[in-house]
């Protein structure tokens, strides 16, 4: 998901180079929500990846 932010960045980036600028805005704003949602998603399996290796942790003892 980082990747394709990545890539609409770049894209983002030549349509302003090219004189594009409202469909840039459009990439820039696509590239900021895929890159909530990565972090949003990245933070909710840290935390299930904590809570599971502590259950597992607690059931080997």
């Amino acid at each position: 998901m980082i990747r394709l932010a990545i890539i609409a960045l770049v894209i983002a980036a030549v349509l302003a180079v090219l004189g594009f600028g409202g469909a840039a805005g459009t990439f820039v704003g696509i590239a900021k929500l895929l890159f909530g949602i990565a972090i949003a998603l990245f933070l909710i399996f840290l935390v299930l990846g904590l809570l599971a290796g502590k259950g597992i942790k607690d059931a080997i003892d």
